[in-house]
């Protein structure tokens, strides 16, 4: 499938992050957002607005962050593309939802422009500091996917892999932004509508008294209808059999919870994303991603000048942590420095993928500003002592 020509501005453009964004969402198909305006992410909503009349979608400011990220889901089972975006403490309040959308396995995408925090913070600055909210905000097991982008560029190019991700697993998507990158204004090259390929979300082919809405294919993810198509529909947050019905026993629990976390976790090799450089005569690896991946480039190209040998692994995707890499690196690589706007987060499932075969260094800084390339060098520094 291929993206609506009247929805896409092909051409070169000098612009921010969150501008980025939103041509990324709209480019890959998103007719509605539901959202409540807050620092750093408003200007994503605010470009939404502006454009969206011209593909035929909607955007409704709601009257606060549940409302927003409850409605999306609405959205998604009437058959559209649909995502709301926030900051941090906005993000706090969806988590609640974020679980509801992974049970139900509704596809969509929460955009967090993250700052730093906790509670109000610091909301102009940045941070990297909702990663594991990202990933286990909401209680209970599931399994979501979440994309750190770098530059503008990528805003753009992973906004629709965000909405590819979300249609084909039938999961909630996290697009996990800093200020600095919602900020950041740089060349983004959108490129015409019949280059971009788009996911399309998998509607049955079963007629209406053949459908259940939670029957799995054998991939593991079920089929989809449109509310209102002439299907029988009910769906709940209770853990439910392949009607949608409420079965509330512990079976039901192993069967139902058991797949929406294995349907990720199986196809875990094809959703996994990063970007690798120097590894192959490393003794040592930087691991970074989002704004702090610029910074760490450039250590590693001073450490390099030093005679160091040290590699650099970019997440793209961070969840699901892509696990087999960092146990396979450290059966040859003798440190990892982990460089993220956080006093710990996903150098944690660094030191647990290492599973004690290779020394973990942390560099970490509470937000509001990214690490100077010397910091993350002088934590490479320490790996020589």
């Amino acid at each position: 499938m291929k993206a609506d020509p009247k929805a896409v501005i092909s051409g070169t453009y000098f612009m921010d992050g969150n501008h980025a964004c939103c041509e990324g969402a709209i480019a890959a198909g998103c007719r509605f957002v539901a959202g409540y305006p807050i620092t750093p992410s408003t200007e994503v909503v605010e470009r939404f607005a502006e454009r969206i009349p011209v593909a035929g979608g909607l955007f409704v400011q709601m009257e606060d962050e549940l409302a927003s990220s409850i409605m999306i889901q609405g959205a998604a089972w009437a058959g559209v593309k649909a995502m709301t975006v926030t900051s941090g403490p906005g993000f706090s309040l969806m988590q609640e939802h974020i679980g509801l959308a992974a049970m139900t396995e509704t596809p969509c995408v929460f955009v967090d422009v993250q700052r730093a925090g906790p509670s109000t913070g610091l909301p102009t600055l940045p941070a990297q500091a909702d990663m594991m909210q990202a990933r286990w905000g909401s209680h209970g097991d599931y399994e979501i996917i979440a994309i750190s982008p770098s530059s503008p560029q990528e805003c753009f190019d992973m906004m629709i892999t965000a909405f590819n991700l979300a249609e084909k697993y039938r999961v909630p998507v996290m697009f996990m932004m800093d200020e600095l990158i919602g900020h950041m204004t740089e060349k983004v090259i959108i490129p015409d509508a019949d280059e971009i390929e788009l996911v399309q979300r998998r509607w049955t082919k079963k007629k209406p008294e053949e459908y259940l809405p939670y029957e799995p294919e054998p991939d593991g993810i079920p089929d989809m209808i449109k509310a209102g198509d002439g299907y029988y529909i009910h769906t709940t947050g209770l853990t439910h059999d392949e009607r949608g019905y409420p079965v509330i026993t512990p079976q039901m629990q192993e069967e139902q919870v058991g797949r929406i976390v294995r349907k990720i976790r199986d196809h875990s090799e094809d959703i996994y994303q990063y970007e690798t450089e120097d590894i192959e005569d490393a003794e040592a690896v930087v691991i970074s991603y989002g704004i702090t991946s610029r910074v760490a480039r450039e250590a590693v190209r001073l450490a390099r000048e030093q005679g160091i040998k040290v590699g650099h692994i970019r997440l793209i995707v961070t969840w699901p942590f892509p696990e087999p890499l960092i146990r396979e690196l450290s059966q040859r690589v003798r440190s990892f420095v982990v460089a993220e706007i956080n006093y710990g987060q996903m150098v944690l499932e660094v030191e647990r993928s290492a599973c004690g075969k290779a020394r973990v260094l942390f560099c970490g800084q509470g937000g509001g500003e990214v690490h100077a390339p010397e910091q993350i060098l002088e934590k490479i520094l320490e790996l020589k002592r």
